[in-house]
């Protein structure tokens, strides 16, 4: 495998949070020659104050879905001269891994990712976590946003609640039902017996929405067919890992690998 030359990455940020979550990542990876940027969703593009203050009625948030996410990103992605890494944090990391399907990456790292179709997420924290965004039995024209009660549950477990506080109020934001229940659609699926470019999955002992043995029940998914295909699990990360604190040795892990494993 040849190693990846390119220095621009794709951060794609996760449902129920702003893109802001990679300020810290993308000032990191910068600081090490690299050209990075996040972009916001469609219809994201605001503070968590901003944009909260249109739940529920933001129609064009709730109209919002999976395909055309994806199709967002794509159409990012494929604006390159050179195909650029992409790394991507829980529904980002699904996304991901279909961009990584499609060939159209370097490589793709898929943090605590939210499951491909074919991964049944039998979980019991998983569905605590999650079932709500779905919005069964509520208007799918009504955005969701997650409760404070649900964030500390879902994000950001065993931190002090100063902590869960504040990265509440600086990056929870509403969400669209319609791309949460995309989640459950084909559009959510990729060919795990396809040839891929070098994709690493990682995954956090104490995440409660996406468990690391879900982590790894993804990874495991995948067939052996010669693709770089790694796996690393971090000790005491939850689903905030993007901000939580000591989150410089998953990015640096990262690193490594971009830089030396592939």
């Amino acid at each position: 495998m040849a190693a990846i030359k390119t220095r621009s990455i794709v951060f794609i940020t996760g449902a129920f949070v702003t893109s802001a979550c990679w300020d810290e990542w993308r000032e990191y990876f910068e600081r090490r020659g690299f050209s990075t940027i996040a972009p916001p969703w469609p219809f994201k593009d605001g503070t968590a104050a901003e944009l909260r203050a249109k739940q529920p009625n933001d129609l064009d948030l709730a109209r919002l879905t999976l395909p055309q996410l994806i199709d967002h990103y794509a159409a990012i992605v494929k604006g390159y001269n050179e195909k650029p890494i992409v790394i991507g944090h829980s529904l980002g990391g699904l996304i991901t891994q279909v961009l990584v399907n499609r060939g159209l990456v370097a490589a793709g790292v898929a943090i605590h990712s939210v499951p491909t179709l074919g991964v049944f997420p039998y979980e019991f924290s998983f569905l605590k976590a999650g079932w709500k965004s779905l919005g069964l039995f509520t208007s799918i024209n009504k955005t969701y946003l997650m409760s404070f009660k649900d964030w500390q549950y879902a994000f950001v477990n065993d931190m002090p609640l100063i902590e869960q506080k504040a990265a509440y109020e600086k990056f929870t934001i509403p969400e669209s039902k319609r791309v949460a229940r995309g989640g459950l659609t084909s559009a959510a699926s990729v060919d795990y017996a396809k040839p891929h470019p070098p994709l690493l999955l990682t995954a956090g002992t104490t995440d409660n929405i996406i468990p690391a043995h879900l982590n790894y029940r993804n990874f495991k998914k995948y067939k052996k067919n010669g693709s770089v295909l790694d796996y690393k699990e971090f000790e005491g990360r939850n689903h905030f890992v993007l901000g939580q604190p000591g989150w410089e040795a998953d990015a640096g892990y990262i690193l490594e690998w971009i830089t030396n494993k592939i």
